[in-house]
C-alpha cells in the first residue's frame, strides 16, 4: 500500500534483505552436489551476442577486479568486471601476456571493460576496444545509475558499439531497469548501498532491501529478455544462493572475493603473543635458548571504491563537493582464490540439492523463502 502526501510518500509493503529468510528445503531426487550443473546460458537482448559459464561475477574494485584474478576465475569458468582504473597501456600489455600465454580465447569469454561516464573515460573506453576487438563486454559504472547523463551515456555506448555487451548500473527499481535496458543496456547491476565496505545508506539514507531489489528487478528485466546481477550484500555462499533463488542471472562479488594473492595489494602480518609467551614474561629463570612465541596473522587492505582511500589513491582525494561513502578495513588473507571459489561453488550446489535443483537454471523455479527472525546459531561466533 502507497500513502501519498503532498511532500513525500511511504511504501508500506514488506521489503527483505538476505538476512530477513531462508529456503524451504523440499523433495529432492538428487543423490549428489555432483549432479548439480552450475553452467549457465544466456544471449542478450540488445548485442545478440551469447554467454556460457557459472554466473558468479568478480566486482571492478581494487583488489578485487584485477587482471591477475580475470585469469584465476576464467580457468573456473567464473567472470570478472576488470576494474576500470587500468590505464589502456596496461591493458594493451596484458593482452600481449594472454597471446603469449596461449589463454586469450578463454580469458576473453570472462571478463569486462569497465568505464565511468566521463568524457576521459569515454576516450580511454573507445581506445581500449578499437586497440582489443575482441572483448565483447563493456561494464558500464557509477554509484548513482538514475542520472539522465548515464541513460544518455549508455545509449552513446550502444549505438557506437551496437555488438558489444553492456553491463549498466547500479538501480534497485523496476521502472529504471527497464529504461536502461530500452537505453541499451543488456545486464542492469542491482543494489545501491547493501555492500560491506559501502556506506551510501549512512551518508544519504538512499537505498532498497537487496533480496526485494532483485525480485523486482528480476521481473522487470526478464520480461524485456534481459538480465540483471545482484550487485553486493552477499557475505556467505547461503547468500548468494538466495539471490540466484530470487532471480539473479548473475551474482556480482567484492568482499567474498578481497583477500587473495590475485587480488594483489600489500600483505600486512600482525604478531600477538601466544599464551605460552605471556606466561614467560616477565620470568627471570628462562632458559638462554629461549625464543620469543608470537602467533602471526596476515590481512590484507580491502575498502569501497567511494572511499576517502580509493579517492586518494585515484584522484588525488575527496573533491571539495563530495564526501566519502565507502568504508577502508582488513580482511584476512586467504592465499589463492581457487579454495574459496570451491568452497563457494559446493555452497551452491549444496543449495541445489535441498530444493531439487538439477541445475542452477532450475533454482529460482525451485526456490520458497521463509521469513525469519533468526538464521543461525551464534554460540560460537564470539
Amino acid at each position: 500500500m502507497l500513502f501519498r502526501s503532498t511532500r513525500m510518500r511511504i511504501i508500506e509493503d514488506i521489503k527483505l534483505d538476505f538476512r530477513d529468510v531462508l529456503i524451504l528445503p523440499k523433495r529432492s531426487t538428487l543423490a549428489s552436489r555432483r549432479e548439480v550443473s552450475l553452467e549457465r546460458g544466456y544471449k542478450f537482448r540488445n548485442s545478440g551476442q551469447s554467454y556460457r559459464g557459472v554466473p558468479v561475477m568478480a566486482a571492478n574494485m581494487d583488489g578485487v577486479g584485477t587482471f591477475e584474478m580475470a585469469q584465476s576465475l576464467a580457468e573456473q569458468g567464473l567472470f570478472t568486471c576488470i576494474r576500470k582504473q587500468y590505464t589502456s597501456e596496461e591493458w594493451f600489455s596484458w593482452w600481449t601476456y594472454l597471446v603469449d600465454s596461449g589463454v586469450k580465447e578463454q580469458v576473453v569469454e570472462h571478463i569486462a571493460v569497465s568505464t565511468g561516464t566521463s568524457d576521459s573515460d569515454w576516450d580511454k573506453l573507445n581506445l581500449i576496444l578499437t586497440g582489443l576487438g575482441s572483448i565483447k563486454y563493456i561494464c558500464i559504472d557509477i554509484a548513482n545509475g538514475y542520472s539522465e547523463h548515464f541513460g544518455d551515456f549508455v545509449a552513446k555506448v550502444r549505438q557506437t558499439w551496437p555488438t558489444k555487451t553492456i553491463i549498466a548500473g547500479n538501480v534497485v527499481t523496476a521502472d529504471m531497469t527497464q529504461e536502461l535496458i530500452l537505453r541499451g543496456a543488456d545486464i542492469v547491476k542491482v543494489g545501491i548501498g547493501p555492500g560491506s565496505v559501502c556506506t551510501t545508506r549512512v551518508q544519504t539514507g538512499v537505498g532498497y532491501p537487496q533480496l526485494s531489489a532483485i525480485i523486482e528487478c528480476a521481473d522487470a528485466a526478464h520480461g524485456l529478455g534481459a538480465h540483471i546481477i545482484a550487485d553486493g550484500g552477499c557475505t556467505c555462499p547461503g547468500d548468494v544462493s538466495k539471490a540466484f533463488g530470487a532471480g539473479a542471472d548473475f551474482v556480482m562479488l567484492g568482499g567474498m572475493l578481497a583477500g587473495h594473492i590475485e587480488g594483489g595489494g600489500d600483505i600486512i602480518e600482525e604478531r600477538t603473543a601466544t599464551g605460552r609467551q605471556i606466561l614467560a614474561e616477565g620470568r627471570l629463570d628462562l632458559p638462554h635458548n629461549w625464543e620469543p612465541e608470537y602467533a602471526v596473522k596476515k590481512f590484507v587492505q580491502f575498502y569501497g571504491m567511494s572511499s576517502d582511500t580509493a579517492m586518494d589513491k585515484h584522484s588525488g582525494g575527496v573533491a571539495e563537493y563530495r564526501s566519502s561513502e565507502g568504508r577502508t578495513v582488513r580482511v584476512p588473507y586467504k592465499g589463492a582464490v581457487k579454495a574459496t571459489v570451491q568452497d563457494l561453488l559446493g555452497g551452491i550446489r549444496s543449495t541445489c540439492t535441498y530444493v531439487g535443483a538439477k541445475s542452477l537454471k532450475q533454482l529460482s523455479k525451485c526456490t520458497t523463502f521463509v521469513r525469519v527472525n533468526r538464521q543461525i546459531n551464534d554460540v560460537y561466533l564470539g
